[in-house]
């Protein structure tokens, strides 16, 4: 159970960091992000950046749970 808390701890602490970059740096547009414009509405659809932080994500967390 302490490991856990120590991975929710540990991907808290990330997700701030990550938050953090991201107001810096401004949002990250790739190719694949779609953007709608209408009047005052802005509809921002980030399917490329979704795709990519689900791999990254898959590999580091199999990385994480296949050492034990």
């Amino acid at each position: 159970m302490a490991d856990a808390g120590r991975l929710l701890l540990v991907a808290g602490v990330l997700m701030i960091v990550v938050g953090g970059a991201l107001m810096l740096f401004g949002r990250i547009h790739l190719p694949g992000d779609i953007t709608f414009r209408s009047g005052n509405v802005t509809v921002y659809v980030p399917i490329a950046t979704s795709i990519i932080l689900s791999v990254i994500l898959t590999v580091v967390l199999n990385v994480l749970f296949r050492r034990r």
